[in-house]
């Protein structure tokens, strides 16, 4: 399942989704790379 995430004011990550963790982050990977943070759009 592909997430994406926002990494500060300016960047967003789009990978696939690894797990949700205990602070509401998200953490993606994206090749051999992995990206931590807040989850870009949130389901209500």
């Amino acid at each position: 399942m592909l997430a994406t995430i926002i990494l500060g004011t300016c960047v967003s990550v789009q990978g696939l989704f690894v797990k949700r963790n205990a602070n509401g982050t998200v953490t993606v990977r994206v090749g051999d790379l992995v990206y931590t943070g807040r989850p870009a759009n949130i389901a209500a």
